[in-house]
C-alpha cells in the first residue's frame, strides 16, 4: 500500500498528460471528420493540404503521446481502468492475497481496495490495522 501512495503523485501526472493528449487527439480528428463531410457534401472543394497534414500530423502526435504515458503507467505495474474517469488499480497482496488497490481522480489518496474478481462496484475502504503487538497491547 505505501508503495503505491508514493507513486501516486508521479501517475496523477501520467494520468493527467494521457488525458490531455487523449482529449486533443479526439479534438482533432473531429476536426478531420467534418473537413471530410463539407467535402462530401460540397461534392468537393480547395483544401490547404499542407494545414490538413499539419493538424494529421498533430493527431498522430497526441495520440502517441497519450499511448507514451499509459504505457508509463503500465510499466510500473497501474491498470488504467477508465482513462475518462481517472480510475486505476494497484496490484498488490493483502493478508495473503492480490488485491487491486483502487484510486479515482479527484480523491485525496488511496483509499478503497477490491478482488479482481469484484471490480469497482465491489470496492471496500481500507481501514488502517493494527499490527499483532499493538493488538495485543489493546486487548
Amino acid at each position: 500500500m505505501g508503495e503505491a501512495q508514493t507513486l501516486l503523485p508521479l501517475v496523477k501526472t501520467l494520468l493527467r498528460r494521457a488525458q490531455e493528449a487523449g482529449a486533443r487527439a479526439s479534438e482533432l480528428e473531429r476536426e478531420m471528420q467534418e473537413l471530410s463531410q463539407r467535402i462530401f457534401i460540397a461534392g468537393g472543394m480547395h483544401v490547404n493540404v499542407a494545414q490538413a497534414a499539419r493538424r494529421r500530423t498533430e493527431r498522430e502526435k497526441a495520440l502517441q503521446e497519450a499511448r507514451d504515458a499509459l504505457g508509463e503507467m503500465d510499466e510500473i505495474g497501474v491498470q488504467v481502468k477508465d482513462l475518462e474517469k481517472g480510475l486505476l488499480d494497484f496490484p498488490s497482496v493483502m493478508e495473503g492475497r492480490e488485491v487491486l488497490l483502487c484510486w479515482m481522480q479527484g480523491e485525496d489518496g488511496i483509499g478503497y481496495w477490491h478482488t479482481p474478481e469484484d471490480g469497482f462496484a465491489g470496492r471496500k475502504p481500507l481501514h488502517p490495522r493494527p499490527d499483532k503487538a499493538e493488538k495485543e497491547r489493546i486487548n
